[in-house]
């Protein structure tokens, strides 16, 4: 496929995405046009909540990439994953769910390519201080908003099970995260599973946490990449550049700059600094956020995931998840990650 007509189609699916609302805002370039590689070549790149990747590479130094990065901001993995399929997004960062429903048609036109592992923190569900609700076995009966197909539907749906309750034990209500918070806060739903900045919110707003999905995910964060992307031999090479600098931020920030980040951090969330560097730190205690090359192992974790939204109904077939994974950039990045 020519670059001229790859691009047309990406400007035709961007209309798409634009129409149906699924792109909520667009980036800037990462870097200069030309530091020594092909500035000709251009990522788009997606983001949850906010421009976290782009923020930090900017803080460690690493963003005059010698490509550019043009990052779109999007309230779930589940959007990002619907523009990739759409060709106005280029590579999708998201938890192990949103590919499994994006490739619940059987015609996946993407990969995950990469692994970034990190910590399971504000994965919760929530319910506000004055309903009396304090655990999960209090939700039978109850309204309960979530993020559909995402981590939040996926623990939502294990707590209730380890409760001894089913899905038909709650009365669910899919939601969008700034809606289910507002949901919540206006009482329209007696709790909320979500997770990021609507349950910092939520807890700044006097919510109490009714359930965590802190030990129920894997931490296993997947980068997706459409198969035309994989197919470029340079935007394949720009992305592997990419999370290997993304990996090497996170080692600066932990070099002893947590706090300096932490700022970076309150700023875009609008938390104080020192529960933004809590929560940082917190979190690389639970786990250090690396990237790594695709495993067996981590295709294995998003199988269960996908066997278990079957056993839910969410899925209706069967679905095999190593049919859209590839460790064609496996040996790349894991030289990249070394040097």
């Amino acid at each position: 496929m020519s670059r001229t007509s790859r691009t047309g189609r990406r400007a035709l699916g961007l209309a798409a995405v634009l129409l149906t609302g699924a792109l909520a805002g667009c980036g800037g370039s990462a870097g200069a046009e030309d530091s020594g590689g092909d500035g000709s070549v251009t990522l788009r790149v997606g983001a949850t909540g906010w421009k976290r990747e782009e923020a930090l590479l900017k803080f460690a130094h690493l963003d005059d990439t010698p490509y550019q990065v043009r990052w779109s901001l999007f309230q779930g993995g589940d959007k990002q994953l619907e523009a990739v399929r759409a060709g106005a997004l280029d590579v999708a960062n998201s938890s192990e769910i949103p590919p499994v429903f994006a490739a619940a048609d059987g015609q996946p036109n993407f990969k995950v390519v990469a692994v970034q592992r990190g910590n399971t923190l504000n994965q919760q569900v929530v319910a506000p201080e004055d309903s009396g609700i304090t655990s999960i076995a209090q939700l039978k009966g109850k309204k309960v908003g979530y993020v559909k197909n995402t981590t939040a539907h996926y623990f939502l749906y294990e707590l209730l099970k380890q409760s001894g309750l089913g899905w038909d034990d709650i009365t669910p209500a899919p939601l969008e995260p700034d809606k289910g918070l507002a949901a919540l806060n206006g009482g329209s739903v007696d709790a909320f599973a979500g997770y990021g900045n609507a349950i910092i919110a939520a807890h700044q707003r006097g919510a109490r946490t009714v359930g965590s999905g802190k030990d129920i995910l894997s931490g296993n964060f997947l980068w997706t990449a459409s198969d035309d992307t994989v197919g470029n031999p340079a935007e394949r090479k720009a992305l592997t550049d990419l999370l290997a600098r993304i990996d090497q931020a996170y080692a600066y920030v932990r070099d002893g700059r947590e706090e300096e980040y932490a700022k970076v951090v309150a700023a875009a969330t609008h938390q104080p600094v020192d529960e933004a560097l809590e929560e940082f730190e917190e979190g690389e205690a639970q786990r250090k956020t690396e990237v790594q090359a695709v495993t067996t192992k981590a295709t294995a974790s998003q199988q269960e995931v996908a066997d278990a939204f079957r056993d839910l109904g969410a899925l209706k077939q069967p679905l095999k998840v190593s049919g859209f994974w590839t460790d064609r950039l496996n040996s790349p990045l894991r030289k990249a990650l070394s040097s």
